[in-house]
């Protein structure tokens, strides 16, 4: 017999800095993944789970998510589904478990799920699946409510979308079942987990597929 996942939303850095210069959001598009994003809030809401809204923030005077400044603010719609039963937290690091006393707060909500959505995909969403790893938390990615940016660096380039859909493969090998808030939602509703993949499982199949 199956158990249902005690689940919560957790609602990485929706913030204005993620809307406006270098720092914006390039795939999936913006105002695409904000309405997957809104959609989730309101779904959590119906089924009361429990929501965390998660802001980052640097001290002021920082170049991007200064405290007090327009950018380190959370975008309007969802600062508007804040209510007094949401867990508010600032972070300062990629994962939403450092130094933020979030898992404590899971385990008193027997919380044993948590639902990832938000920015960016290549910095704090896949920072925080891989930090549930050792605290024993099952981790689920929304592939269309999340995001992220063009990279370039000494290192190489790649484009939003290509950082976007290969981190999601990479989560959905290991650290977290991926799917989209469509699938997610069927599966809130009828009280079961999202399949996910494995290491090598996923291994076979890409040998296989190359």
């Amino acid at each position: 017999m199956t158990t249902s996942p005690r689940r919560a939303l957790i609602v990485i850095d929706v913030q204005q800095e993620y809307y406006d210069g270098p720092l914006a959001i390039q795939y999936p598009p913006r105002d695409k993944s904000l309405a997957r994003i809104l959609d989730v809030i309101d779904l959590a809401a119906t089924q009361q789970l429990p929501i965390v809204m998660v802001r980052h923030e640097y001290p002021e005077g920082a170049p991007v998510f200064a405290a007090g400044s327009p950018g380190a603010e959370l975008q309007a719609d969802v600062q508007g589904r804040v209510t007094p039963t949401t867990k508010q937290i600032t972070k300062k690091y990629a994962s939403v478990f450092a130094d933020t006393g979030l898992a404590e707060w899971l385990q008193d909500q027997q919380v044993d799920t948590v639902t990832l959505v938000g920015y960016m995909t290549n910095n704090c969403v896949i920072g925080s699946a891989a930090a549930a790893e050792p605290l024993g938390i099952a981790v689920e990615v929304l592939s269309d409510a999340t995001g992220a940016i063009h990279l370039s660096n000494e290192a190489g380039t790649a484009s939003a979308q290509q950082v976007h859909e290969t981190l999601m493969a990479l989560l959905h090998s290991n650290f977290a079942a991926v799917a989209s808030t469509e699938a997610w939602t069927a599966a809130v509703t009828d009280g079961r987990a999202l399949p996910k993949s494995d290491l090598g499982t996923s291994a076979v199949q890409g040998s296989a597929a190359h």
